[in-house]
């Protein structure tokens, strides 16, 4: 399993050279207010529902507001059969990039 914090720059390349997917876990609401560019929203809340809009195959890279829902999100997506899960932590780390 490849779980890892994840730093912008690094983000960025995993989205451009593996396919990775760019995840919102905040709530439908803050998502609606401003989200980065070709994230999809699943929100912590739902997360269980992730595998029915997410590649397990491709890395996942997690972001919300202040990194805490990413945290819990990871672990939960590993516990789901994720093997490729990154926590970029707030949203800010990517925009400031």
């Amino acid at each position: 399993m490849f779980s890892q914090n994840i730093s912008c720059e690094d983000a960025q390349q995993l989205l451009k050279e593996s396919n990775g997917q760019l995840v919102d876990v905040r709530t439908p609401m803050e998502y609606a207010q401003g989200c980065l560019p070709e994230a999809v929203n699943v929100p912590l809340q739902s997360i269980q529902t992730a595998a029915d809009v997410l590649d397990k195959q491709r890395p996942v890279i997690l972001y919300c507001v202040s990194g805490a829902r990413t945290r819990m999100a990871k672990s939960y997506l590993e516990s789901m059969g994720f093997e490729d899960v990154h926590d970029l932590g707030s949203f800010r780390n990517y925009m400031n990039c």
